[in-house]
């Protein structure tokens, strides 16, 4: 029989589920003080000072948006090769995602060009730390302190990875995470917004629970906000995963080494890159494939019970984004190629060195035989 190689799977151990179950036996299911806890120990791990846990991380994106109070008229710069809720989040507001093209290695935004596209009506960078490193933050803090720019940084996919010997997502003025069962650590759902501002994470915590006064007040309402609160099981599981995080990202680690090695020699086709002032914590290992061999080999991989992905979608040519901002193919050509060849490859804690084998040996025969 075959084995199935998906493509990712969460890593949950005894003290995971020790952790949730004794949220379950003491009945306290919401705003109780997991959640605050969550949020204590996970500014402690960044190294910032403030923390709001949210459902997730496109709610997340969302209230720091908000947060901002950017609005309708207002122009945030930002890339065209992420997940669609890095570009959503601005359009829930009407704030116009103004598209970047990337830097060909690390595929994040490239900074060289971003200072031809800011305007009048420029308020904001929106970058994105894809895959597991960082943007680069330095030059692109740089631009925001010329024209006066907040930066929102997309950290969701780059949990526990550094820059410049920082963790990634600590030096924005609002940065995001999310904890999907893919991702560094899970919550089953769930995200978390950090700042080093009171006032902004203040807003954040009001907007996530209704608008509510942070005083305690329960039923004074002094904004329009959302239910967008995160649950005390899902507080508990991420208490419990961050105490792992780092071995869990080192154990990915491993993995990834294990395929570098395995394509070392292999030149038809490129693995990741990382820039130098990066460390990499691994969402995804993402190879480039010629364009027109990529689909087909997704589905050669399909056959042979391996799981992975074309990942991901250029975001400007989303049927709804090219009509409502008359986007088109070949406006952003590096974020158009780079989005037609990249396949994500299994990525999970228990993936064995054998295994990796049989998938880079099944890669490299197809390459060879088409």
């Amino acid at each position: 029989m075959k084995q199935n190689i998906p493509i990712a799977t969460p890593y949950i151990d005894k003290a995971d589920k020790t952790a949730v179950m004794e949220v379950l036996n003491s009945r306290w299911l919401s705003l109780g003080p997991k959640h605050i806890e969550f949020e204590e120990k996970f500014a402690k791990y960044l190294g910032v000072k403030y923390a709001c846990s949210v459902a997730n991380g496109t709610c997340g994106l969302h209230v720091a948006v908000k947060a901002l109070g950017l609005q309708k008229g207002d122009e945030v710069i930002t890339t065209p090769f992420s997940f669609i809720s890095s570009t959503n989040c601005l359009l829930f507001e009407q704030v116009k995602p103004v598209f970047v093209d990337v830097d060909k290695n690390t595929f994040n935004l490239d900074p060289a060009l971003i200072e031809k596209k800011i305007t009048k009506k420029t308020k904001a960078i929106l970058t994105v730390d894809i895959f597991g490193q960082s943007a680069n933050m330095r030059a692109i803090k740089k631009i925001a302190k010329k024209y006066k720019l907040k930066i929102i940084e997309d950290a969701c996919e780059a949990l526990g990875s550094d820059y410049m010997g920082k963790k990634t997502g600590s030096l924005a003025d609002i940065s995001i995470y999310a904890f999907y069962p893919n991702k560094q650590m899970t919550t089953g759902e769930g995200g978390m917004v950090v700042s080093n501002s009171k006032k902004l994470i203040d807003l954040c915590k009001s907007l996530r629970n209704q608008g509510r006064d942070t005083n305690n007040n329960w039923l004074k309402h002094v904004r329009l906000g959302f239910n967008y609160r995160l649950d005390e099981m899902s507080a508990a599981l991420g208490v419990s995963q961050l105490k792992k995080l780092d071995w869990m990202i080192a154990e990915k680690r491993k993995i990834a080494n294990y395929y570098d090695q395995e394509f070392a020699n292999f030149d038809k086709i490129i693995t990741p890159k990382i820039a130098p002032n990066n460390t990499h914590s691994w969402f995804v290992y993402v190879i480039r494939v010629p364009s027109n061999k990529r689909n087909k080999l997704i589905e050669h991989l399909t056959k042979k019970n391996i799981q992975s992905k074309a990942y991901l979608p250029a975001i400007h040519l989303q049927p709804y984004i090219k009509k409502q901002f008359n986007l088109k193919k070949g406006d952003f050509p590096i974020a158009e190629k780079v989005s037609s060849q990249t396949v994500a490859l299994p990525l999970f804690i228990g993936l064995k060195k054998s295994q990796v084998k049989l998938i880079a040996d099944e890669i490299k025969n197809f390459i060879y035989v088409e």
